[in-house]
């Protein structure tokens, strides 16, 4: 959706396969050290093309979209692409029942008709630095886990602050290699950001939950906004007199098409992999983390699914929710099977092995490295039963119930009221009460039932339990009958003469500080394993890099810029199975369900596939629409540019497939794939379909 020591590939014995050039998330520092093999597969530019401080390169074109998707900037007036299931809020944030743009799309024809999104902003990348040496000379080998860590807050606070000083930088030092390096990364954040255009869900999220992470895919996954700038040509805040953004660097757009084994690269911000994670981590992941999601945001999300289909208001509503929701509950199925099929923890445990022959006879290494895995056993061990509450904790209470939630947020802003009418004005925009009651009951059942009673939180016990004799239904009318958090009219009213101390004595606030007070200990019960576990991770993966000091390392993914690069392909999920690299809209048709949410096809979709009205952005006499390509990717890179040889953009990336959906943990050579709706589909949706062949024209189009 990937490096510090070089960036060639990690080596074979990590994960029991042959180094690719398709793994890999890579830092731009450093592609001076890749460039021969991304050359040797059909390069075209230089590294200086892609990153560079001394003129624009391609790095200025390409942003942090909202909190966790990546962007690119596609003309010099701020035009900007990412998925359609990352700008899917904001889409949702301007429909109403009236104007349902998930539902119907939506197309500006002119900079006035752009719609600014209130909270949504762009973050590009400026540069990268080591400050490794800064703050490893702070270090003594004699420090505590809790005294190293509070020396490296502090350095990186004051590198932070002189990075950030007299400038309108955004800095942060961020650790890699699991806290053996750190880098300062700087960015520039725009807060004018405009919904320009999306097509319908009908394209944008044709297939849905059943079609996600898979493949073969048939989905038009973009939407279009544009970034504003002061007329000083500074970032601002949302003003009628700010104009479009001129950017340093924006990508041409290819519609010459895509053929198998064509070089690509991608450039985003990937949110997270642990692709050093051990044999003790994956037994966490499948037995407790994914197991918990998926059991409790499926129920949850089956009682969400019932209100959106019987109401176009709460489907409006829901329909973000539920897309945040759903989309890590499949992942974590998909991932879980995908961890079991390919036996990924007998690797790790091979690599385990490995690590222990390496330092056993050496007493240097032994000293230095011989507890690195027992600290990361035990910590497993020892935080089993707290991760597991906590999880059901945040899962169906913090999360879960939305007044739960609300009271909780709210508890942080008690000297704050106009922040918290602020929150509370977005949060009943989209809050139904009857939906949240229903949840509600099915969440505390579930905990009541999956969590041991020593974890209960008092309302719970004494509450429901001793006083109501486990009446679920009874507690929850009551709550929802009697808390301002479930009623908006009563909410405002009550803030019109606000009251500190009477707010708190709210039966929803109330239950929301009893949950937290218990996750709160559970969290602080946790802690020392949690640090543990910390120093562990860091003297494995210290002990691994000596171990193989001829081999070249890539640190996980932690939602700094990052470039991966492959090929296009095909590959064989299975025994005689073989999927083809590129779908069209045939197959969207083929797929199609009159009347289905999640297969209905739009009748001027269809209309321009039986005319074949393809214009310049068909091949043959058919419309292509997405391709896959082996490019490493994880979730954040959802709406990075794939690119080809000659950093052109031909298409966006959003998903990766189910059959290697463990693929954050290892990479899955053979089978992993990152699939891209191809530019192609994006322009003929807005030209043929949106009618705003007006954007096309904005941009720089390589035929």
């Amino acid at each position: 959706m990937k490096k510090i020591f070089s960036l060639l590939l990690i080596s074979a014995f990590l994960f029991n396969f042959q180094a690719k050039a398709d793994e890999g998330m890579w830092i731009l520092t450093l592609l001076n050290k890749n460039y021969a093999q991304m050359k040797k597969q059909g390069f075209k530019l230089t590294p200086e093309d892609i990153y560079s401080l001394n003129k624009a390169s391609i790095k200025d074109a390409i942003a942090i979209f909202g909190r966790g998707c990546t962007s690119e900037i596609v003309s010099d007036k701020g035009l900007l692409l990412t998925n359609h299931h990352c700008g899917y809020g904001a889409i949702q944030s301007q429909s109403t029942v009236e104007h349902n743009y998930l539902r119907d799309g939506f197309w500006a024809m002119n900079f006035k008709e752009e719609l600014p999104i209130p909270g949504l902003s762009v973050r590009f990348f400026v540069k990268i630095e080591d400050v490794t040496g800064q703050i490893n000379k702070k270090l003594k080998s004699k420090m505590t886990e809790d005294e190293r860590g509070k020396v490296i807050k502090e350095i990186s606070k004051e590198i932070q602050d002189n990075a950030s000083k007299d400038n309108n930088y955004m800095a942060r030092v961020q650790s890699f290699f699991n806290g053996n390096s750190y880098y300062l990364v700087i960015y520039e954040k725009y807060s004018d950001v405009r919904l320009v255009g999306t097509p319908p869900e009908s394209i944008g999220k044709f297939g849905h939950d059943t079609d996600n992470w898979v493949w073969p895919r048939h989905t038009g996954d973009f939407s279009v906004f544009r970034v504003y700038m002061s007329p000083e040509g500074k970032a601002a805040k949302y003003s009628e007199k700010n104009i479009p953004l001129k950017p340093k660097y924006f990508l041409p757009v290819s519609i010459k098409g895509v053929e198998k084994d064509d070089f690509t690269m991608v450039i985003g911000f990937p949110g997270g992999t642990d692709r050093y994670m051990t044999s003790y981590g994956i037994d966490e992941l499948i037995d407790i983390t994914n197991t918990n999601r998926i059991k409790i945001r499926g129920i949850r999300q089956e009682l969400m699914m019932e209100d959106m289909m019987a109401d176009e208001k709460i489907k409006i509503q829901y329909s973000s929710k539920f897309s945040g929701s759903s989309n890590y509950w499949k992942n974590s199925i998909g991932m879980n099977k995908g961890l079991r099929k390919l036996n990924v923890h007998a690797q790790k445990q091979a690599t385990e092995n490995k690590f222990r022959n390496w330092y056993a006879n050496d007493k240097k290494r032994n000293a230095k490295y011989g507890d690195a895995l027992n600290l990361i056993k035990g910590a497993y061990k020892g935080r089993k039963e707290y991760s597991y509450a906590s999880q059901y904790f945040s899962e169906t209470m913090l999360r879960g119930i939305e007044i739960i939630g609300f009271a909780s947020r709210v508890s942080r802003m008690l000297d704050k009221p106009d922040a918290i009418k602020g929150y509370a004005k977005r949060f009943f925009k989209d809050y139904s009460k009857p939906t949240d009651k229903k949840i509600a009951v099915a969440m505390l059942k579930l905990f009541d039932e999956d969590v041991d009673v020593k974890y209960h939180p008092t309302f719970l016990t004494e509450e429901i339990n001793n006083k109501l004799k486990g009446n679920f239904n009874a507690y929850v009318d009551d709550l929802y009958a009697k808390s301002i958090f479930a009623n908006e009219a009563a909410f405002f009213k009550f803030m019109e003469n606000y009251d500190k101390e009477k707010i708190q004595q709210d039966p929803a606030f109330i239950a929301a500080k009893s949950a937290g007070k218990t996750y709160g200990e559970l969290k602080a019960k946790s802690k020392k394993f949690d640090t543990d576990l910390a120093k562990g991770r860091r003297l494995f993966l210290a002990g691994l890099m000596e171990m193989d000091k001829d081999k070249n390392f890539y640190p996980d993914a932690n939602f700094t810029m990052r470039l991966s690069f492959g090929k296009i392909g095909d590959y064989k999920p299975k025994d005689a199975v073989t999927y083809d690299y590129f779908t069209t809209l045939e197959g969207v048709m083929e797929k199609e369900i009159p009347g289905d949410f999640e297969f209905d096809v739009a009748p001027k979709l269809k209309e321009l596939y039986q005319k074949k009205d393809y214009g310049r952005y068909g091949q043959d006499g058919k419309m292509p629409v997405c391709f896959t390509s082996n490019d490493d990717i994880t979730g954040g890179n959802s709406g990075s540019p794939i690119m080809n040889a000659n950093g052109e953009l031909i298409g966006l990336a959003f998903d990766g497939n189910w059959e290697a959906m463990s693929g954050d943990i290892a990479f899955e050579h053979k089978l992993q794939k990152c699939i891209n709706v191809d530019i192609r589909y994006v322009l003929f949706i807005m030209d043929k379909l949106g009618g705003a062949k007006h954007l096309v024209d904005e941009m720089k189009i390589v035929e």
